[in-house]
């Protein structure tokens, strides 16, 4: 039930302060002053948000395990040419909560016996396609590891000799390849479910790859920092049923900070419940979504975040009453059949 889950919430998040007072440097600081005790999770909107820029700045600081403990180091470049990178770390035990995300979450619209083609990062222990490989493994179905699209041609030699019916990757890439088995003339691929992921997903994308081959399109919401998965979609699509027993997520005012209602737009925030090497408290995305405030009828207590269409600094001023948001964009271009995928540059004249 939806009180159970937020009792369970409470506790978890009680424990995680608790747990970053005691051995993380940077929130031993950062909380400072807030209150030593929570009595319902609306009392996290007196604790202060955390940026990209306060990992940047010190990412071991954020440390709460010894770095023996840490199995794995991720490393994200930033925009800008002076900006330092982040590093993010996840212990044994983090990884494995992911494992179990992909094994459940994929377990929607796979089967055991599938073949799932993974046109994600694969090369290293760890990356989102070695751990979806084994998530897979663990629910029966075989995971194809392929790699990010680098060649569409060889890509669709490997798609059609393995006769995957399931395939995971980028927008893009997953429409290249639609595209080009159009181009040439090939026969329409087995591919019967489509997850797409790592960026947003424009429903001109999914809708192409869905009349050309009457496939269905899911959508998964996840970064790095969530550790890989936020959400995914179930049968329903309208929308990700979020990870509520690994995070809790917020939707904020982008300016205060503050929270805002059900099905008002706002930032995307969360905190980890469930985190062991460096565990974040009300972390900034950046991203622009709102929470359904209708159940769904797949009958979960789980929140669902609406599909994620800007963020926050892709969304443009163009006088008092107009925005343009990078994914405004991408709906109208890549409904055009030769459009891959595009730049765009605002002049001001």
């Amino acid at each position: 039930t939806r009180s159970a889950l937020e009792a369970y919430q409470l506790a978890r998040l009680q424990d995680t302060i608790e747990t970053l007072r005691a051995t993380s440097p940077f929130y031993r600081a950062h909380l400072a002053g807030c209150p030593t005790e929570l009595t319902r999770l609306d009392d996290l909107a007196a604790f202060p948000l955390t940026t990209a820029r306060d990992i940047q700045q010190a990412p071991l600081q954020f440390l709460c395990v010894s770095q023996g403990d840490v199995r794995r180091v991720v490393t994200l470049d930033s925009s800008g040419t002076t900006a330092s990178p982040k590093r993010l770390f996840f212990s044994q035990a983090d990884q494995e909560l992911t494992l179990d995300f992909f094994h459940i979450g994929m377990s929607t619209f796979t089967q055991p016996g599938d073949r799932v083609l993974i046109l994600l990062p694969v090369e290293r222990p760890g990356s989102v396609g070695d751990l979806l490989a084994i998530a897979l493994e663990r629910l029966g179905a075989q995971g194809i590891r392929h790699g990010r699209v680098r060649d569409v041609a060889r890509t669709l030699d490997v798609l059609f000799a393995t006769e995957a019916n399931v395939l995971v990757g980028v927008p893009t890439q997953v429409l290249a390849l639609a595209r080009a088995v159009e181009a040439r003339r090939l026969p329409t691929p087995p591919v019967q479910n489509v997850l797409l992921t790592t960026d947003h997903v424009p429903a001109s994308i999914a809708n192409a790859l869905e009349q050309a081959w009457g496939c269905t399109v899911y959508n998964h919401y996840g970064m790095t920092e969530m550790g890989l998965g936020g959400g995914v979609e179930c049968v329903a699509r309208r929308g990700y049923h979020l990870r509520e027993a690994d995070l809790l997520f917020e939707i904020v005012d982008p300016q205060t900070g503050a929270p805002v209602p059900d099905g008002t737009p706002g930032e995307v925030v969360f905190t980890t419940l469930t985190r062991q090497a460096m565990p974040l408290l009300r972390y900034r995305t950046g991203d622009i979504s709102h929470f359904v405030p209708r159940s769904c009828s797949c009958g979960t207590c789980l929140k669902t975040l609406a599909r994620v269409r800007s963020r926050v600094e892709n969304v443009i001023t163009l006088d008092t009453e107009m925005h343009l948001a990078l994914a405004d964009l991408d709906e109208v271009l890549f409904a055009f059949d030769p459009v891959l995928d595009f730049t765009a540059t605002l002049e001001q004249g």
